[in-house]
């Protein structure tokens, strides 16, 4: 796809950036080979201040994140739905009810909303800031949000090594100054913490080594502009700026009083946590200074939304390393992927940018369906679903995740439909027609044989499918007849029915 539409005006792309502290939009246009910035917007939802101790988000979050949407919602009227990308990150990913929340965004913006994995969001950070940062050598990226923290270490556009952590300024503001009181030991409390939830890592990072450091996001975009009002113009965060900033923090004694130079009014509440967990970054990685990167995870979504439509998608790289990493059977799921897709093709079931989007996703499906091979035979489905929905998987949202592996969960044996999970941007109607898809592609190359494959001609109306094989096929393939007959006794005992019938 070119950068421009069937008007002269060029292609406008949005991302969505849903916050445990506030939720960002930028919007871009596509002009040659860069992006042009044309708006942000940003409003502070606190998002993770509403998490009860049941990990669920209170009404009052909620309704302050869709109003926040219902805004964002008129600067992006007209746009087509792959032009706008909104990622949801660690509060939506911890909450028990976000598809309460999820399925009331939908009726506000006609857009899905992708909740992605820390690992994800890391990656996607470094995006952002490689981007708009390219400087040479390796990068350490912190970014410090309102519930995680993401460290990355990356070369160019690769990344060597990211982790997400679970703290951030709006947790541990909950958690260690919950009374508003600022103390020593409040700081040392939250810093202590911190360093616990580093200590794994610390010494990876070190290994690797980097040669520049960069932080992105408010937190340490508020503690530069802190830094700049105290004096310091070249706005670099240094081990020893920050020790004297955390003593003017505690000369004020509570967080109402806060007044530093440069804080803003809606930062001080989260400010101190946020200033404690960078602390003790600087320490557990030994870092001196850090520069401040305009870029974050919303950049890194609207460069990706742009690579995608000229380059390889990082989602085919990953589901090839994956096949490699877990020793698949890469001619066998070769086949499988070829019958799935051209079953797939011949149904009619979603039309337009949605049957794309799931056909992709059966092909994935179809390449990995045997990874659980690697731990057992007995079982392997499970196995196979197991490690597709939990693995990192670079490029994947959760959801899409979800449905790889409830792809290969159902591609053999029993179908106990009940087992299926809850779903937000995919509806379970969508995921029949792939899992009876996969089903059959599994079943004719059942004998895992380079001999080809009878033209398969399938036709379906809901959950009442007609398969023709070629004339004499089940005498010659008796082996194959018979799966093929257990097959169906399997869509029966699911309320599914599979006709096979022989061309005259």
């Amino acid at each position: 796809m070119t950068e421009t539409n069937h008007s002269s005006q060029p292609r406008e792309i949005a991302a969505i950036d849903l916050g445990s502290n506030s939720f960002h939009m930028v919007v871009a246009r596509i002009v040659g080979q860069s992006l042009q910035i044309v708006s942000r917007h940003k409003q502070r939802v606190h998002l993770a201040s509403g998490l009860d101790k049941q990990q669920n988000l209170d009404q009052a979050a909620i309704n302050r994140g869709l109003s926040c949407l219902a805004m964002f919602a008129e600067r992006l009227q007209g746009f087509e739905p792959e032009n706008v990308r909104i990622a949801a990150t660690y509060t939506l990913r911890q909450a028990q009810n976000a598809h309460v929340f999820l399925q009331r965004a939908e009726r506000i913006l006609p857009f899905p909303i992708e909740i992605i994995p820390g690992t994800e969001e890391a990656r996607l950070i470094y995006l952002g800031v490689a981007h708009t940062q390219p400087d040479k050598g390796k990068k350490l990226i912190v970014d410090i949000g309102g519930g995680s923290t993401e460290l990355v270490i990356g070369e160019e556009f690769d990344t060597h090594i990211l982790y997400s952590k679970h703290m951030g300024c709006v947790s541990y503001n909950k958690q260690f100054f919950a009374n508003g009181k600022l103390s020593h030991k409040n700081i040392a409390a939250a810093q202590l913490a911190a360093r616990q939830k580093l200590e794994s890592i610390a010494s990876k990072y070190l290994d690797i080594g980097w040669d520049k450091t960069l932080g992105s996001s408010g937190t340490i975009k508020a503690i530069r502009e802190v830094l700049i009002a105290q004096g310091h113009s070249d706005g670099v965060i240094t081990s020893t700026r920050l020790k004297r900033l955390l003593d003017d923090i505690t000369a004020f004694k509570h967080q109402d009083d806060l007044d530093l130079p440069g804080l803003s009014e809606d930062r001080k509440p989260v400010f101190a946590a946020g200033v404690a967990i960078l602390s003790a970054i600087f320490e557990a990685l030994d870092i001196q200074d850090m520069h401040f990167s305009s870029g974050a995870l919303r950049e890194g979504l609207l460069y990706e939304m742009e690579q995608r439509f000229r380059h390889s998608d990082i989602r085919v790289r990953t589901a090839t390393a994956m096949a490699k990493q877990y020793n698949i059977d890469t001619a066998q799921a070769k086949r499988v992927q070829t019958t799935a897709v051209d079953i797939y093709n011949q149904i009619d079931t979603q039309p337009g940018v949605k049957k794309t989007e799931l056909s992709t996703l059966l092909s994935w499906g179809a390449l990995l369906h045997e990874v659980g091979l690697s731990i057992s035979y007995p079982g392997f489905h499970r196995h196979s679903a197991y490690l597709l929905r939990y693995s990192t998987m670079p490029g994947f949202n959760l959801e899409q995740q979800t449905v790889l592996s409830t792809l290969v969960r159902f591609q053999r044996k029993a179908l106990k439909l009940a087992e299926m999970p809850e779903l937000t941007i995919y509806k379970r109607k969508h995921l029949y027609p792939l899992i009876r898809t996969l089903r059959l592609a599994v079943v004719f190359n059942g004998q895992r044989s380079d001999e080809p494959q009878p033209k398969l001609k399938v036709s379906a109306n809901n959950e009442h499918w007609q398969l023709t094989l070629p004339d004499g096929w089940t005498r010659e393939n008796k082996l194959l007849a018979a799966d093929l007959k257990t097959e169906q006794e399997y869509w029966h005992k699911a309320g599914w029915e599979l006709d096979v019938n022989e061309l005259d």
